[in-house]
C-alpha cells in the first residue's frame, strides 16, 4: 500500500480507533523532567513542542520552535516494561480452613497498543521475541503480552547526542518488511504544525488506517521524508563499528581497557534495565505468616549485581572488570552466538542513563583500536619465549 498523509488534527482518529477495539493506549509524555512511556488517554497527552538533549551521563528537555508530537528520540524507559514486567507474580498460594491450598491463576494480561516505538525500539522489540519466543522454552506471558500488542512505531528525523542506530542497522528508518509493527508513521514539519505520513505493516494495522482521514500522500511528500530520514543517518550523535567487532572483543578478553572502563564503573546497573533488550531476572519468593499464603515473583535482576552470578562458594564475577566486560561482550560478541544477532541497537540509553557516562560506543572503539597491535605483541612474545599469552 502506498503511504498516506494524515493531519496532525487527525491523530485524534488514532487514538479513538484503538480504544473502541479495547486497547490501552501507551505513548510518551512529559513527567518528572523526561519523556516516558505511560497509559495516555489522547493525543493531548503528547510532548507537543518538546525535545530532549542528550550526552553521556545527562539529559534535558528542551523546547522546541515548532509543534511536533514526536520530536525527540528515547527517554530513559524502555518498552520491554510492558512487555516483559519488572515485577510479575508467577503463582500466589492460599491457605485453605481444610488445610490445603488453592493456587491463583495468573493476572489477567493487558491489551496494549504502543504508540511512537522508535524503530530502534521496534528492532528491540524482535531481539526480545527471540530471547522469549524463539526457543524451545517459551515464555507465556511475554507470548501473550506481544500477541496483544498493536504497535505505532515512528521513523526518527532527529537523532540525539547518543543516538547510533544506523550503525547497528536498527534506524533511523524502520525496516521495509518487518513484521514487528502496525502501522508507521513520519513525522514531517510545514509551518510549525506536524503531518505524518502514515504506511502500514500488518493487516490490523491495515484495518486501522481504513478508520482514519488520510489521503494518498503525494510524490513530494513522499520524497521529502525520505531526504528527512537520510539526513537523520548522516547525523547520528556516535557512531560503532561493527565489522569483525564480536570476533576482536572474544580474543581479547584480558585486554587492559577492561581495567580501565572498571576504574570508572560503578556497577549500578543502570544500562541494564534502561536497555530494551536485557533480560536478567531472578525470583523472589515471599510468604505472609499472618494467613498462610506465599507468592513466587519474577523480578528484574542485572549481571552487573554479586547475587546475579552467586554460585556455591561465592560471585564467579567479583571484579567490576568482571561484570562490565560480561555486559559488553554479551552485548556486542556472545548475544551473536545466541541468538544471531547483536543485542545493541544503537539506542543509546546505556550512555545517556549511566550516571559516570562510560560510552559503549567507545570502549569497543578503543580495543578495536589497540588489538592489532596488541596481538602482535603477544605473537612476539610467544616466539621469543618470554611470556605467556594471557589465558581467555
Amino acid at each position: 500500500m502506498l503511504p498516506r498523509n494524515l493531519e496532525a488534527g487527525a491523530l485524534g482518529t488514532l487514538f479513538q480507533a484503538l480504544h473502541d477495539r479495547g486497547y490501552t493506549t501507551v505513548g510518551p509524555t512529559v513527567r518528572d523532567g523526561a519523556i516516558v512511556y505511560d497509559p495516555i488517554e489522547s493525543e493531548d497527552d503528547l510532548p507537543r513542542g518538546w525535545t530532549e538533549v542528550q550526552d553521556a551521563g545527562t539529559y534535558r528537555l528542551e523546547r522546541r520552535h515548532d509543534a511536533a508530537r514526536f520530536g525527540y528520540t528515547v527517554g530513559p524507559h524502555a518498552w520491554k516494561r510492558f512487555l516483559h514486567p519488572a515485577v510479575l507474580r508467577l503463582w500466589r498460594a492460599e491457605k485453605e480452613p481444610s488445610g490445603g491450598f488453592t493456587l491463583s491463576e495468573p493476572e489477567p494480561v493487558p491489551t496494549y497498543a504502543f504508540i511512537g516505538v522508535r524503530p530502534c525500539d521496534v528492532h528491540a522489540i524482535r531481539i526480545q521475541d527471540r530471547v522469549y519466543t524463539g526457543g524451545e522454552h517459551v515464555d507465556p506471558d511475554y507470548l501473550e503480552r506481544r500477541r496483544k500488542a498493536f504497535i505505532v512505531a515512528v521513523n526518527c528525523t532527529e537523532p540525539d547526542g547518543t543516538c547510533f542506530c544506523a550503525s547497528m542497522g536498527t534506524g533511523p528508518r524502520v525496516r521495509p518488511g518487518d513484521a514487528s509493527f502496525d502501522l508507521v508513521l513520519t513525522e514531517r514539519i510545514e509551518d510549525g504544525e506536524p503531518t505524518y505520513l502514515v504506511e502500514v505493516g500488518s493487516e490490523r494495522g491495515e484495518e486501522i488506517l481504513a478508520l482514519l482521514p488520510t489521503r494518498e500522500a503525494t510524490d513530494g511528500e513522499t520524497s521529502a521524508a525520505d531526504a528527512a530520514l537520510a539526513n537523520a543517518a548522516e547525523r547520528m550523535g556516535r557512531h560503532l563499528d561493527t565489522a569483525g567487532l564480536a570476533a576482536i572483543l572474544a580474543a581479547n578478553l584480558e585486554h587492559p581497557r577492561w581495567d580501565e572502563v572498571a576504574a570508572r564503573c560503578v556497577t549500578c546497573g543502570n544500562c541494564t534495565l534502561a536497555c530494551p533488550t536485557c533480560f536478567c531476572t531472578t525470583v523472589h519468593d515471599a510468604t505472609d505468616l499472618t494467613d498462610g499464603s506465599a507468592e513466587r515473583r519474577r523480578v528484574w535482576d542485572s549481571c552487573f549485581t554479586l547475587d546475579y552470578s552467586y554460585v556455591h562458594g561465592g560471585s564467579v564475577r567479583p571484579s567490576n572488570k568482571g561484570r562490565y566486560r560480561q555486559w559488553l561482550t554479551h552485548k556486542l560478541s556472545t548475544w551473536v552466538d545466541q541468538f544471531g544477532t547483536a543485542g545493541c541497537v544503537g539506542c543509546g540509553r546505556c550512555i545517556t542513563w549511566c550516571p559516570v557516562g562510560i560510552d559503549i560506543t567507545q570502549e569497543a572503539a578503543a580495543i578495536r583500536a589497540t588489538s592489532g597491535a596488541r596481538a602482535a605483541t603477544m605473537t612476539d612474545r610467544g616466539t621469543t619465549g618470554g611470556h605467556d599469552a594471557p589465558r581467555t
